[in-house]
């Protein structure tokens, strides 16, 4: 497994690439707008970026999942899956095709759809 953490300071963002070095499938969580570290770091670790999951609405800055390939399987989720469904809603208007958002926020995240084949 890899894990790197990466942190914008001026707003206190942290985001972070998952992956998985036998199958170089990796996620980014919470991208900051400029993707070029994710990018050049799965090139480094030999993975894929595959999905994007956005833990929570961000009115404080422009995420960088608009930035990546807009056929990468985004996954929005917030608490109660409120403020999941507006983002989720915003995401899809931008030409992205596969989002899921996750009903009832974080208390669902056993029906998480990166867990089913249609994603996979």
């Amino acid at each position: 497994m890899i894990f790197r953490q990466y942190r914008l300071g001026c707003l206190s963002l942290h985001s972070y690439l998952i992956g998985d070095e036998t199958t170089g499938r990796t996620v980014v969580v919470d991208p900051q707008r400029d993707i070029d570290e994710y990018l050049a770091d799965a090139v480094i670790d030999g993975l894929r970026i595959g999905r994007v999951i956005e833990t929570h609405f961000h009115a404080d800055f422009v995420s960088g999942q608009l930035e990546l390939d807009p056929r990468t399987p985004t996954i929005v989720y917030c608490a109660g899956g409120y403020r999941s469904s507006i983002a989720a809603s915003l995401v899809r208007s931008h030409g992205f095709s596969v989002v899921a958002d996750v009903l009832g926020g974080y208390g669902a995240w056993a029906t998480l759809p990166a867990c089913t084949p249609e994603l996979s």
